[in-house]
């Protein structure tokens, strides 16, 4: 892989062609190799503006967070935390990739805790991109989800997306607000409007 942003020295070069693989798998249309491209370039971003975490283990978790994506699957961050700690046995961040992987389940972060922080504001940082990529993530969520029926979707994402606003700030790091809360919260409470209208029709 040519893509810099996929360097990732920790990885031997067959850990990073398995991992990619798992990335391209054909239930996939959002949680893809793009979205790892994504998360990377956006934890850089953060990086680059003075935000500080542990790199090698914040980056691997990023690699590791969605690397088993199976629909439905309530135990996919359990089972993507697994797999790092076994494809990094003996590496002395092992259990910490695994233990960030874990938190991106939830997203809830503990104060104090700053590479979570740097690895959840990366990984939702799609949600204050601009609206018309909002929309296309959205659509990708939606076919990833297609063997769900409609109603029941719309029902569960609507609630996905309300327990994130639950919290004060959808970014646990200043520079992520900076950079995405403001659109994130927009570009979430439409979707839930729009979610919430065409349920009650």
């Amino acid at each position: 892989m040519s893509d810099g942003v996929l360097t990732e020295s920790a990885l031997t070069q067959v850990q990073r062609d398995d991992l990619l693989a798992r990335w391209s798998e054909p239930q996939r249309r959002y949680h893809t190799v793009d979205h790892l491209k994504q998360v990377l370039s956006s934890l850089g971003e953060l990086g680059r503006a003075g935000v500080t975490f542990e790199a090698v283990p914040v980056r691997l978790a990023v690699w590791f967070h969605d690397a088993i994506y199976e629909i439905p699957g309530p135990d996919n961050e359990s089972r993507s935390a697994k797999l790092a700690e076994t494809m990094l046995d003996g590496q002395p961040f092992a259990k910490e990739v695994a233990r960030l992987v874990r938190v991106t389940a939830s997203h809830h972060v503990l104060p104090g805790d700053a590479n979570a922080a740097a690895l959840c504001d990366a990984d939702l940082s799609i949600l204050g991109e601009s609206p018309a990529r909002y929309g296309l993530y959205r659509q990708q969520v939606r076919a990833e989800y297609q063997s769900v029926p409609d109603a029941h979707f719309r029902i569960g994402r609507a609630d996905v997306l309300r327990r994130l606003l639950e919290n004060d700030t959808l970014f646990h790091t200043d520079v992520g607000r900076e950079l995405w809360e403001t659109q994130a919260r927009r570009n979430v409470m439409t979707e839930i409007q729009e979610l919430e209208q065409t349920v009650s029709e």
